[in-house]
């Protein structure tokens, strides 16, 4: 895996062989980044299910203000912050290692406003529409933020209260779902 675009482009991302994990195909993400690189540029990012942080990191890349990662798996999180160190990145960035609940609270709690989340969880785990829900319920969402989902095996609606699906495209199995914030 390496980083796509932006200023780290070319730079080899280490971790895929990370038990437990799934990484995104360089394709994948070259497409998703194609989609949303308007949206990049000076924002706050959560990448909810970082694993090795590949969202995360490609979004420093191409000028994020801040990232902030979170997997519960120690492994992950020792590879995010060999990457953060790596690339001399780690001040635009807070690791967290929490399960995405505890995430979701610390991200409300702390009144933290996003305008791009990353959601790529593990595919058993069926949660992107709780997710979804939580962000609308405790809105986390910058005016015009972003939702980027990664599934395979599930499938979602066109809209989540004020959630509503721009893009949409499917990789074989995979399938990303590009959701916007309106206001009604």
């Amino acid at each position: 895996m390496k980083i796509i675009s932006g200023y780290l482009k070319g730079r080899v991302i280490d971790g895929y062989k990370i038990e437990g994990t799934r990484p995104t195909m360089d394709r994948v993400k070259e497409s998703v980044f194609s989609m949303i690189q308007n949206n990049i540029r000076d924002s706050v990012v959560l990448d909810l299910f970082a694993g090795t942080g590949n969202y995360g990191l490609e979004s420093l890349s191409n000028y994020s203000k801040f990232v902030y990662f979170n997997d519960k798996n120690k492994e992950c999180i020792k590879c995010i912050l060999k990457h953060l160190e790596k690339f001399n990145i780690k001040d635009k960035s807070k690791v967290i290692q929490s399960d995405y609940q505890e995430c979701l609270n610390y991200i409300k709690n702390n009144k933290i406003k996003l305008d791009v989340i990353f959601l790529d969880p593990p595919y058993k785990l069926l949660v992107i529409k709780d997710v979804l829900n939580f962000i609308n319920k405790f809105d986390l969402l910058n005016q015009d933020g972003i939702v980027v989902c990664e599934i395979e095996g599930d499938k979602l609606e066109d809209k989540y209260l004020n959630l509503e699906k721009i893009k949409y495209k499917k990789y074989g199995e995979k399938e990303v779902y590009i959701f916007k914030k309106v206001i009604e």
